[in-house]
């Protein structure tokens, strides 16, 4: 897994706010960018997918924390994921293997 400091992963613009916001709920531990982005093969619009390591994170955190991401992140779509919660293990795999940790 690299780090989002050394792939040009996501616009310049959001990396930076992306990382406040995360930074602000404590039971987020890391956040690893995956998909297209993280394999350098997205495209202008396409999605942002980001898959947290929180398994303390309420759920009701969850929400509000998808809420500001996804406000945050427009005019993309995102694609949030809670790590515990991933039952496929060739999905998580793949995130642990393309992934790009991009908080902290």
């Amino acid at each position: 897994m690299t780090t989002a400091d050394s792939v040009s992963s996501l616009p310049a613009n959001l990396l930076g706010p992306v990382r406040d916001v995360l930074a602000s709920c404590p039971a987020v531990r890391r956040a690893v960018l995956f998909g297209s982005r993280a394999l350098g093969t997205h495209r202008p619009n396409s999605d942002i997918d980001l898959c947290l390591d929180a398994p303390s994170l309420a759920f009701a955190d969850y929400l509000k924390l998808a809420a500001t991401l996804d406000e945050l992140v427009a005019p993309y779509s995102l694609d949030l994921v809670l790590m515990h919660h991933i039952e496929n293990p060739d999905f998580l795999a793949h995130i642990q293997r393309v992934g790009v940790t991009v908080y902290p």
